[in-house]
């Protein structure tokens, strides 16, 4: 096998899984060790830099860093990164003096951004400290887009969102437009912009065409603009018996702010099986906990209707079937329907793109679904000034995706505007440091605890069900928080191998608790895999191999199941194995991310 280059930085970062399978490439051990240690503005700081609202996504993330987590390889749970990522929210002193400077004299270019969402917000939060003028516009009042309308506040307090999207908006740099909605993209583009970003989500919700549909028009309600209503205390009130459809996390926001706001007997139905429904595991938990049933394979066949009153909804019952290639369709089952009785009904069934305000004779490609056409590295559309992203590049998805979107878009507005070629992208930073202090200390714990999950704190369901801007989540306190940081393995901490101060002793490998590392001849991979000490099973982590040994053996190392508890390093006794922290942060298009990000 070809010897691992570790000085790719893809090498060592597929190994810190958390920090790979997050779309902003958020350093998750380093701020976890900060928060173990009660540093906890350093801990928001590193969050900060990467994923721009570490309150609102301490309380809302879609955590796709928490299957990936190591810890689950050990136990069932996985450390709970999401949740820590809310106590240094929580627990941070006044983090202001930190944030990078906005400079007094401007470069002399102007960005609009279109929707003060997320990925809007991270454009204009990454190009102000670089000088640039940015003009945020947006139909609603302030800034936040979904994040502030969708997202009951049981979930996500308004002070949260106030105070992050404060730190973009309120220290200079960012002229925002709030309360003006762009009508043409062609007026922004003759305004003189030099470049323009649209971040303005996917506000358009699917309805429902079904028979009686528009009969009852009056009681059925489309669940993203519901939410909008409810968030801004347009409603206040629900019948007493709702449905609610869908099986996204829009269907589990409606059906329990229904149940704070009046509804007592509110359902939820699903046309496809419970494992299959696109709400996150904890959504559903929080849904049922509080009294709320999942109905799963029912179709809306027919709205009932009674004077022109919705009275309730009919269903077909069906399963799930799969053909020769695999391909699921759902058909009737042939059981009587379902008849559900209801005073309301929130459509959550999805969400569409909408650009009525984009003139089609500009020259901007749509593909046929009625999304732009962009480059998916980039984020360049077919007009060379104007770029996109979060939902209103690739249709639905969620805030971290959002924020890695707007740092993309930053880097490309960045380069357009300067002159550079905007395909090509600038390396990550990367820091590598030896945690070895002497013979067998070193500078982070690398004992593993033998801890479960630590449950986060929950308000009382008589309380919390009483007012829908009652937080229900109450977090951790500082004591949970460091029991529950204290599981994380540290994987960011890598076992780095040096071939010229091995004497093949093979003391590693006997002291290795998951038997990962193997002293063998050289081989194919496949081959190789198979015939390690435990077989490499999974194809998608790479092997970690050096060559260059006086046997003319390899050392291979499995990273897939590698705990870096250090043992390896600290039973050699020529040094060969070294334990060294790697910090790695993306590209943005601001100086000093890596000094600013890195605790010292």
């Amino acid at each position: 096998m070809t010897p691992t280059d570790i000085s790719n930085p893809d090498t060592f970062h597929k190994v810190v899984d958390c920090q790979w399978a997050c779309p902003a490439h958020t350093p998750v051990p380093e701020y976890i060790r900060l928060i173990a240690a009660g540093r906890y503005s350093d801990a928001y700081m590193v969050n900060w830099h990467s994923n721009v609202f570490p309150g609102i996504l301490g309380r809302t993330c879609d955590r796709p860093c928490e299957p990936a987590c190591r810890r689950g390889r050990v136990e069932e749970e996985p450390v709970a990164i999401c949740r820590l990522k809310r106590v240094a929210a929580d627990n941070k002193e006044d983090i202001q003096a930190r944030l990078p400077p906005i400079p007094a004299v401007r470069n002399g270019k102007r960005i609009a951004c279109v929707g003060a969402g997320p990925a809007s917000l991270t454009v204009a939060r990454d190009l102000a400290p670089m000088g640039y003028e940015v003009h945020v516009f947006d139909g609603e009042k302030k800034g936040g887009g979904f994040i502030r309308s969708q997202i009951p506040r049981f979930r996500l307090p308004e002070s949260v969102i106030d105070e992050e999207v404060g730190y973009i908006t309120e220290r200079g740099g960012v002229t925002t437009h709030f309360g003006q909605r762009v009508e043409s993209l062609r007026a922004l583009l003759d305004a003189g912009y030099d470049a323009v970003f649209i971040g303005s989500g996917a506000p358009r919700g699917r309805d429902l065409d079904v028979p009686g549909r528009k009969e009852a028009a009056a009681n059925i309600h489309i669940g993203i603009d519901w939410l909008s209503s409810v968030s801004f205390g347009h409603i206040e009130s629900i019948g007493k018996r709702v449905i609610v459809l869908g099986g996204g996390n829009t269907a589990m926001d409606c059906c329990r702010s229904a149940r704070r706001l009046g509804g007592e007997q509110v359902t939820v139905v699903v046309r496809s099986g419970f494992e299959e429904m696109k709400a996150s595991p904890w959504e559903k938990e929080d849904a049922m906990n509080e009294g709320i049933p999942i109905l799963n394979y029912l179709v809306p066949k027919e709205v009932l209707h009674q004077g022109g009153k919705l009275t309730g909804m009919v269903f077909e019952k069906v399963k799930a079937e799969r053909d020769a290639k695999g391909r699921r369709t759902l058909v009737p089952t042939g059981e009587p329907d379902v008849t559900i009785e209801a005073d309301d009904v929130l459509v959550a069934i999805g969400q569409e793109n909408a650009f009525p305000w984009i003139e089609r004779d500009l020259g901007l490609e749509f593909d046929r679904w009625g999304l732009p056409a962009l480059n998916e590295k980039t984020l360049q559309s077919s007009i060379p000034n104007v770029f996109f992203g979060g939902d209103a590049a690739f249709g639905p998805k969620n805030i971290i995706w959002a924020v890695a979107h707007g740092h993309e878009a930053a880097v490309s507005i960045d380069r357009y505007c300067r002159g550079l070629d905007v395909g090509e992208r600038p390396p990550p930073e990367v820091v590598m440091s030896s945690q070895k202090m002497g013979i067998h200390e070193w500078s982070y714990d690398s004992g593993v605890s033998l801890d479960l999950r630590f449950k986060v704190p929950h308000a009382e369901h008589e309380v919390a069900l009483r007012d829908i801007r009652t937080e229900v989540e109450l977090g951790y306190d500082r004591e949970l928080a460091y029991k529950e940081a204290q599981r994380c393995l540290n994987c960011d901490v890598q076992t780095v191998f040096t071939t010229s101060l091995c004497i093949e002793c093979d003391a590693c490998v006997d002291i290795c608790p998951v038997d990962c590392i193997t002293f063998t001849a050289d081989g194919e991979e496949q081959e190789l895999r198979e015939r390690l000490r435990v077989p490499a099973l999974n194809l998608d982590q790479p092997l970690y191999v050096q060559d260059g040994l006086k046997t003319g053996r390899v050392m291979v190392k499995d990273e897939d199941v590698c705990l870096h508890c250090g043992m390896c390093a600290e039973r050699c006794p020529t040094g060969a194995w070294d334990m060294q922290k790697f910090f790695l942060e993306t590209a943005k298009p601001y100086a000093g991310r890596v000094a600013a990000c890195q605790a010292q």
